[in-house]
């Protein structure tokens, strides 16, 4: 009996991946924990709902310069890009008793930050229309991966905590290691190495906390200010533009609060003080933002473990085997910190997605060759 192939992730990777197998006419089923699609993509609206003209409370901006493969997938999906707002000065807060300082860029980036139309959301939401959504189910959280003769059986725990089962001929794994080590029981059992090196690997923006201030008008800008700040006095440690392509204003700024803190704090304390922070930042204005918005990747389960707590920086490209030797012919690592470019990011998805299809057809050939 032939099984399709089980993508076990819905975020950037899992949905790259699925897109380029029905490409291929190659039969997926897609599992994916939350009841919805885009993993840390997340693309919001004033209430906080998923919008088709939303704010990124995950990653906002693409290089198209640097990110070919990125760049592509934006284009052949036709999706708009727009640049970052860069126009006017900056504000450099170095302390507290120091009052901000402003200043004017001499000369622009060599690579133009991009956003998306519609937030990072349009990405998911361009993918998942071109796939069968009969291939794809939501609420299914795998938890235990079984090798099997004829390829690998997986239980997943459904939204009622049922537990139901899918055979496949290949899995690919869409999702950041650490989580995968934390998360799903291998029989066989994987290797110490294997384990160690995802425990290990950190996942992207899962230690971070975004907090926006949505306001009527982006009045910064009427100001000469371009929306970017840098502070080392907090709770806001960089602070950017928002506003969306449609004119819906916004600044948003990384906590530089530690997540265990900002669990004490809360939420409400931790909106208070960025508010008034923006006020010392730029002006009386900011004092009466419409509304708020708030994420915590840390306190996001199907996010963070226990070990993403402390902030860093972006994993490393790694030379080393993501899977064992037992498991290497039936399963695959997809997540975007398994990329050989740019690991962690939205262009690491798609590399990560792009090179773990090609390593699966590759394995399918020699299969076939050997049948």
């Amino acid at each position: 009996m032939s099984h399709p192939v089980l993508i076990v992730g819905g975020g950037l990777a899992g949905l790259t991946a699925a897109h380029r197998l029905h490409q291929a006419g190659v039969p997926f089923r897609l599992l994916e924990a939350r009841e919805r699609l885009g993993g840390r993509i997340l693309s919001v609206d004033a209430s906080g709902r998923a919008a088709a003209d939303g704010f990124d409370l995950g990653p906002s901006w693409f290089w198209p310069g640097t990110q070919p493969a990125l760049n592509a997938l934006v284009n052949e999906l036709g999706l708009q890009a727009f640049p970052q707002n860069s126009e006017g000065e900056i504000v450099v807060h170095r302390m507290s008793r120091e009052a901000p300082q402003r200043y004017q860029l001499t000369a622009q980036p060599e690579a133009q930050s991009m956003r998306l139309a519609g937030g990072s959301g349009a990405l998911v939401a361009a993918l998942a229309a071109g796939l069968p959504a009969e291939n794809i189910r939501l609420g299914a959280r795998v938890t235990h991966l079984t090798r099997a003769a004829d390829g690998v059986e997986a239980r997943f725990a459904t939204e009622s905590r049922s537990q139901e089962t899918v055979r496949a001929s290949h899995v690919l794994l869409a999702v950041p290691p650490r989580l995968l080590a934390a998360d799903v029981t291998f029989s066989p059992a994987l290797d110490a190495a294997t384990q160690d090196l995802w425990r290990s690997t950190p996942t992207w923006m899962a230690p971070h906390a975004k907090v926006f201030a949505l306001y009527d008008k982006p009045f910064w800008r009427e100001a000469g200010l371009s929306g970017t700040a840098q502070s080392m006095a907090g709770p806001l440690v960089e602070i950017h533009d928002a506003t969306t392509v449609s004119g819906r204003a916004a600044l948003f700024g990384f906590l530089g609060v530690p997540a265990e803190r900002r669990a004490a704090l809360g939420e409400e304390a931790l909106v208070a003080a960025a508010i008034q922070q923006l006020v010392r930042l730029f002006g009386v204005q900011a004092a009466s933002p419409i509304g708020t918005l708030y994420k915590d990747w840390s306190a996001d389960p199907l996010t963070a473990t226990q070990a993403d707590g402390f902030a860093g920086g972006p994993p490393m490209a790694s030379a080393r085997s993501w899977i064992d030797a037992e498991w290497c012919d039936r399963v695959t690592l997809a997540g975007s910190e398994t990329a050989d470019v740019e690991p962690g990011y939205l262009a690491g998805a798609v590399d990560a997605a792009e090179r773990a299809v090609s390593a699966m057809a590759g394995l399918r050939r020699m299969a076939a060759r050997r049948g």
